[in-house]
C-alpha cells in the first residue's frame, strides 16, 4: 500500500486531467436524511475519470516504446483516455472497442486522434484482439485496469478526496467493472484514514469483483450485462483483486432500475447527465440508506463518466421511477361490463394513474395494464394491491417483472374477435390529478369502451387513445356527447397504424 501511495503522490495525471469538484446532492441529502456528495468526474476532459490512469501510464512510456506506439481494449472511456494523453504525446494509438460500445464513445475516440477498431460484442473479446494485434504489431498494450501506473493514476481521485474533505466521512461508495478505481482510492484512503469505509458498487447483471471475492481467486462470469457498459467485465484483474480484496469494506450489487433512479438523482440536483456506470455508486450508497446499512457520518459517490447515448436516455427516464420505487406496475383482472373503469378508477382515489392499457376481448373479465404513481413507495403499493384485492379484483404485480416492463406494457390487446362498431377517438386533456377520472365520468355507459390507452409522459397534456363500439343509428349522439365532454379530440378511425394493428376486420 505504502508503494502505490508513492505513486499516486507522484502521478502526471494533471498534464491532461484535472480536480473535479466534491458538490453535495442537496435535494437527495433532504430527501434521505443523509449528507451525501458526489465527485465530479464526469467534468474531465473526456467525461470520465479514465482519464487519469491512461495519462499515468502513458506518462511512464520508456522512448522506445513511444516509438512503437500503444493499444488498448475498450468500451470507450479508457479508450478515450488512452487516445487523448497519445495524441498529446505524439503516439500513435490503436484502440479495440466492441461493437456494442455506444457510438457516442466511438466517435470521440476518433475525434481524439485514435484509431478504432470494433470486434466482438464485449470487452474480453476486445482485449484478447488487442493482445493479438499487439504480439504482431509490436505496439505496447495500456490495460485498462490491471496495470500499477493506471490504478495510481486513478488514486488521485482518493487524493483530492482526502483534500477536499478534511472533516469525518462515513464511506466512500465507487464503482467496480475491472477495479482499478476502486483499487486505486482504497490504496490512497485506507493508508491515510483507515477509518473510512470503502464500498464497490457493481451492476446485478456483471458483479465480478464479488464473484472473485466469493472464489478467492478473479473467474470469468457466464455472462456480463451490457446496461452499464463502462462496467461490463467479464474477469477482474490480478492486481485489482489482491488490493480490493485487502482493502475493499464491502460491495453492494445493484440492479438497473436503480441505476436509472441514481441517474435521474443526479440530473435533478446539478442538471447533469450521467452514464449508467457513472450513476452506479450512489445507486448502491441509495440502496445501503434505504436499507438500513450505511454507516455514519456524510457518504461519498463516485460520479464516474457521463459518456452516454442520447437515445439511452428513453430507457432511463421510463425505469427511473420504478428504480426509486416511485411507481406500481400491475395487472389487474375487471368485470366486463359497462362502468368498470370508472369504478376501478375511484378506488385507486387520487393518486396519479401513469399508464393504462386496454384492449377488448370477449368473455366476462377484461385485464388491464396500470401504472400508479407511488408517493410512499413499496408500503403504498402494498396498499393499493390489499385495496383492490378487498373489491373482489384480481392484481398482479408486475413491478419488478422483466417480460412486463420492456415488452407487455407495449403489447396489450391486438385485433378483437367479434368487435362491430368501434370507432377510434384521440383525445387530450390537461394533466393534472383527477383529469382521467373527469374524463371517464363524462363518458357514457351507453357506449361500450373497447380499446383505452394512456400514458403520463411527464407533459402538461396527457393523451388517451379510446376505441368505442358507437352503433351507426347513435353517431350523432355520440359525437354530441364528447363534444359536451369539453376536451379536444380527433377521429382516428381510419389512421392506417390502427387499421393495420388493431381494427378487427
Amino acid at each position: 500500500m505504502t508503494d502505490y501511495v508513492r505513486k499516486i503522490l507522484t502521478s502526471s495525471v494533471y498534464e491532461v486531467a484535472e480536480q473535479t469538484p466534491l458538490e453535495r446532492m442537496e435535494l437527495l441529502s433532504e430527501r434521505l436524511r443523509r449528507d451525501i456528495l458526489v465527485k465530479r468526474e464526469d467534468l474531465q476532459p473526456v467525461f470520465s475519470f479514465k482519464i487519469r490512469g491512461a495519462h499515468n501510464r502513458i506518462a511512464h512510456l520508456t522512448p522506445d516504446e513511444r516509438r512503437r506506439g500503444v493499444i488498448c481494449a475498450s468500451a470507450g472511456n479508457h479508450a478515450q483516455g488512452v487516445a487523448l494523453s497519445a495524441t498529446r504525446a505524439a503516439i500513435r494509438a490503436v484502440i479495440v472497442m466492441p461493437t456494442t460500445t455506444p457510438v457516442i464513445k466511438v466517435n470521440a475516440v476518433r475525434r481524439l486522434g485514435g484509431e478504432v477498431v470494433l470486434f466482438g460484442d464485449g470487452f474480453d473479446a476486445a482485449r484478447a484482439h488487442a493482445a493479438t494485434l499487439a504480439e504482431r504489431h509490436g505496439y505496447v498494450f495500456v490495460h485498462p485496469f490491471d496495470d500499477p501506473d493506471v490504478i495510481a493514476g486513478q488514486g488521485t481521485v482518493g487524493l483530492e478526496l482526502m483534500r477536499q474533505h478534511p472533516g469525518p466521512i462515513g464511506a466512500i461508495y465507487v464503482p467496480v467493472g475491472g477495479g482499478g478505481l476502486a483499487a486505486g482510492i482504497a490504496s490512497f484512503v485506507k493508508f491515510l484514514r483507515p477509518e473510512i469505509k470503502v464500498i464497490g458498487v457493481e451492476p446485478e447483471e456483471a458483479a465480478s469483483m464479488k464473484a472473485a471475492i466469493a472464489a478467492g481467486k478473479p473467474v470469468p462470469l457466464d455472462q456480463v450485462g451490457l446496461f452499464a457498459d463502462g462496467v461490463a467485465v467479464r474477469q477482474v484483474g490480478e492486481e485489482t483483486f489482491r488490493l480490493c480484496r485487502d482493502l475493499l469494506d464491502d460491495i453492494v450489487t445493484v440492479s438497473a432500475d436503480e441505476i436509472c433512479a441514481a441517474i435521474k438523482d443526479i440530473f435533478d440536483d446539478h442538471r447533469a447527465i450521467t452514464e449508467p456506470a457513472g450513476a452506479l455508486a450512489l445507486a448502491g450508497l441509495r440502496r445501503h440508506v434505504e436499507l438500513g446499512q450505511a454507516v455514519e457520518g456524510p457518504l461519498i459517490a463516485i460520479n464516474s463518466g457521463a459518456n452516454v447515448n442520447f437515445d439511452r436516455l428513453r430507457y432511463v427516464a421510463e425505469r427511473a421511477e420504478i428504480g426509486e420505487r416511485a411507481e406500481a406496475l400491475l395487472g389487474v383482472t375487471i368485470p366486463e361490463i359497462p362502468g368498470s373503469y370508472r369504478a376501478f378508477i375511484r378506488l385507486i382515489g387520487s393518486r396519479a394513474i401513469t399508464e393504462f392499457n386496454y384492449r377488448y376481448a370477449s368473455g366476462a373479465n377484461a385485464n388491464i395494464f396500470v401504472g400508479v404513481k407511488l408517493t410512499r413507495g413499496d408500503a403504498e403499493k402494498a396498499e393499493i394491491i390489499d385495496l383492490l384485492t378487498a373489491h373482489g379484483l384480481t392484481v398482479t404485480d408486475m413491478t419488478d417483472n422483466e417480460v412486463a416492463k420492456l415488452h407487455a406494457r407495449h403489447m396489450v390487446g391486438g385485433r378483437a374477435k367479434g368487435l362491430t362498431d368501434e370507432r377510434v377517438f384521440r383525445f387530450q386533456f390537461p394533466e393534472r390529478p383527477g383529469a382521467l377520472l373527469k374524463f371517464l365520468e363524462g363518458l357514457n355507459d351507453a357506449w361500450n369502451i373497447s380499446l383505452f390507452h394512456y400514458r403520463n409522459h411527464g407533459a402538461d397534456y396527457g393523451r388517451v387513445l379510446v376505441g368505442v363500439q358507437v352503433p351507426a343509428d347513435t353517431d350523432k349522439d355520440f359525437i354530441d356527447h364528447i363534444d359536451a365532454i369539453g376536451f379536444p379530440y380527433w377521429d382516428e378511425t381510419e389512421n392506417p397504424a390502427y387499421r393495420q394493428f388493431l381494427h378487427a376486420p
